[in-house]
């Protein structure tokens, strides 16, 4: 690999990586306001919390292939098959328009983040120096952010004024982009393996890697959240009178990019455990404002504390995490925490929906819900900053 300690985080290769990655967010997050309602126009309302947890099922069963061949085959490998992925799913989605081929596209369109988001952190801890992973990772993340903010916002305006198709096809659009970036990209694996099938033999190591338990357990519990916010706030957001559902998510990540400028840096100089406590500490606040949200500016005031708690613990945790593993298995390390993350988002997607039983009354009952594992994530960050303190006074 590149010796990244040598060299600035602001390259070429960092910058196309982060453009790269903005489109692909764009891609698939645009189609996420929509789709509660589509799958309700099919008869299938019932079946909302899937939208959401069959994506994530998939991305997280895919996680430990894809950490797998990050560490053998390359990087940008990785990423492109998960950008093809959102560029084949849009053209289908307007051919699969009954309820049961539309839940397995969405099961197959999870492939998409359970490869990009690997290959992409493992390539950025790749090209920057250690000292400052957490700020890489902040800015990086930020161009993820603005795809996130995007993507809804405009994803919503084409449906409006277009269509539902003309949504899927620009969602196209955007992950074909991706892909022509990384095709001009350099890639960083130093020693790689021909593609065989002895790739793709996984061992428990491949899904679990026990250096990294403690970003990957704060991960799992603070994205119980994000898969509620994903499943129920576009219909929140009908029932306060928001047309464009998009503007939930357009608010949150606003104000997550705004705190990832800043995040990833406070942490390499401050540590990443006292950053992390910050962000579950706000993620509970979060969820209590959107719960209790009865007039779109609680709403939408849920929705920047939620941005300013993701804004904090994607970074943060990304670093942490790739402070824990080795050079050589950095790909399994990043992997296992998307494994968490992609596990905790479909939970909170599939509980939030059982929850939510389309009641508008049951809504606060969801967020109240998400604090609770917000909670359990901060009393566990609290312990490992006294444990870690502990230990250095003894030393």
């Amino acid at each position: 690999m590149q010796n990244a300690a040598s060299k600035g985080i602001f390259t070429t290769q960092f910058w196309l990586l982060g453009l790269s990655s903005f489109l692909f967010s764009s891609s698939f997050n645009m189609l996420i306001p929509e789709l509660p309602g589509y799958l309700t126009k099919m008869g299938g309302a019932e079946y909302k919390g899937a939208i959401i947890g069959l994506f994530t099922l998939t991305a997280g069963l895919s996680r430990p292939f894809s950490g797998r061949l990050t560490d053998r085959i390359g990087r940008v490998p990785v990423m492109a098959f998960g950008s093809i992925v959102c560029f084949v799913c849009g053209f289908l989605y307007p051919i699969f328009t009954t309820v049961m081929p539309f839940l397995l596209l969405r099961l197959v369109h999870g492939f998409s983040t359970g490869f990009k988001p690997t290959g992409t952190s493992a390539y950025v801890a790749d090209i920057v120096p250690a000292n400052r992973r957490g700020e890489a990772m902040g800015i990086h993340g930020m161009c993820m952010g603005v795809g996130s903010a995007f993507g809804p916002a405009v994803g919503s305006m084409i449906s409006i004024h277009f269509s539902l198709n003309a949504l899927f096809y620009t969602s196209s659009f955007f992950a074909f982009l991706s892909i022509a970036i990384l095709l001009n990209m350099k890639e960083t694996l130093k020693v790689k393996e021909r593609l065989s099938v002895k790739a793709f033999q996984i061992t428990w190591r491949d899904v679990f890697e026990p250096d990294v338990f403690s970003p990957a357990l704060i991960t799992f519990l603070c994205y119980f959240g994000y898969g509620a916010v994903s499943t129920v706030t576009p219909d929140f957001s009908g029932y306060l009178g928001l047309q464009n559902r998009g503007y939930y998510f357009m608010f949150f990540t606003l104000f997550s990019i705004l705190i990832r400028l800043f995040a990833g840096k406070i942490s390499d100089k401050h540590g990443r455990v006292p950053v992390t406590i910050a962000g579950c500490a706000i993620l509970i606040i979060a969820m209590l404002i959107t719960g209790y949200a009865n007039s779109i500016t609680t709403f939408l005031t849920g929705a920047a504390f939620f941005g300013m708690a993701m804004g904090i613990l994607s970074p943060v945790l990304s670093a942490w995490t790739v402070d824990l593993s080795r050079e050589d298995n950095r790909g399994r390390a990043i992997a296992t925490m998307f494994i968490s993350l992609e596990a905790g988002i479909g939970l909170g997607a599939f509980l939030s929906a059982a929850l939510f039983a389309n009641q508008r009354q049951n809504l606060q009952l969801v967020f109240f819900s998400m604090a609770a594992f917000a909670a359990a994530a901060l009393i566990y960050a609290i312990f490992i900053y006294q444990l870690k303190k502990r230990r250095s006074r003894a030393v």
